[in-house]
């Protein structure tokens, strides 16, 4: 088997978080559908967690006097060379796409929109795949349900751009990064709902930090809360959570319709329909490379391979 010196492993990593990162910008685009689709998503969740405890611990046991050698084992089970350059990668593609990706949403939305249906609607094979062996009518059923749910999210009228207080920034951030690790919910949706889509383009690329601040404080609030429980459901409830996760996926394509009014509302094809599926194609192309691509780079040790969560609960 070959071996790859760790700097080319390492700037995989980042490249996967870079493209993680750039669907963090794209409304109706999940990143944790990114993440599925290059393999770390069991690694991001299992890191999340780690560093969701181990900054509780640190807070609870500080507080009590107990030093902090639970915290400490928390922060040492993460995977660090994975993480980091994943999480660089992130940030340099949030702040680069801030700046570049987010004109070209406004400027061309029916195009952005359809290539980013042909990227999510391949992807919709990697957590099908995941499932294993053939779904049961049960599943069936519960996958539609998810996707239902998916469609009405998708679908609420969208906010105007708020002024809003440091405190609904935090908020709507605990929310958003939810959405960052539940494959087929868009983040940058539902700020978008909330009015907090502009606002936080704004101060990504006016480096407004007391904004990015309280946007990093609610991130950080909604991980501790919402990760734990996910990594017991993927521990425990594997199938049904990756059945459910394919199904709010497939519904999240309702938000990227190509031909919308600036509300949300759906429209009928349009004279530029050829053009449309032909970026619709473009972009299921590339997540069929990059699928390709990530499972030789994995097989040549050229990237890092995924783990699985698995939760600790007796040191929560």
């Amino acid at each position: 088997m070959t071996r790859v010196h760790p700097v080319i492993r390492t700037v995989g990593d980042a490249f996967r978080g870079m493209l993680i990162g750039f669907a963090e910008i794209v409304p109706g685009v999940s990143g944790g559908t990114i993440g599925l689709l290059v393999g770390v998503y069991d690694t991001l969740i299992d890191g999340a967690g780690h560093l969701a405890r181990g900054v509780a611990l640190t807070i609870a046991d500080g507080i009590r006097g107990r030093g902090f050698s639970r915290a400490g084992a928390h922060f040492r089970s993460v995977r660090w060379n994975v993480v980091l350059p994943i999480g660089i990668g992130m940030l340099a593609a949030i702040v680069i796409g801030a700046a570049l990706l987010a004109p070209l949403i406004e400027q061309y939305p029916t195009g952005t929109r359809a290539v980013s249906a042909g990227l999510i609607a391949a992807s919709l094979i990697v957590p099908a795949r995941m499932v294993g062996g053939r779904w049961t009518f049960p599943e069936v059923l519960i996958g539609l349900l998810a996707a239902g749910v998916a469609v009405a999210l998708t679908g609420l009228p969208r906010g105007g751009d708020a002024d809003p207080t440091l405190i609904i920034v935090s908020l709507a951030a605990a929310l958003a990064v939810c959405a960052l690790v539940l494959p087929g919910v868009s983040g940058s949706y539902l700020l978008l709902i909330l009015g907090m889509y502009a606002p936080t383009l704004a101060a990504v690329n006016d480096r407004n930090f007391g904004y990015l601040g309280a946007f990093a404080l609610g991130a950080i609030i909604g991980l501790g809360l919402f990760v734990s429980g996910l990594q017991w459901l993927l521990k425990n409830r594997r199938r049904v959570t990756l059945v459910i996760m394919t199904g709010l996926m497939l519904g999240s394509l309702r938000a990227l319709w190509p031909w919308q009014t600036e509300t949300g509302e759906v429209l009928a094809p349009e004279s530029d329909f050829g053009v449309v599926l032909l970026l619709i194609a473009i972009g299921a192309a590339v997540v069929l490379g990059i699928i390709a691509a990530e499972a030789a780079l994995t097989k040549r040790r050229m990237l890092s391979p995924e783990i699985v969560a698995v939760p600790e609960p007796h040191d929560a």
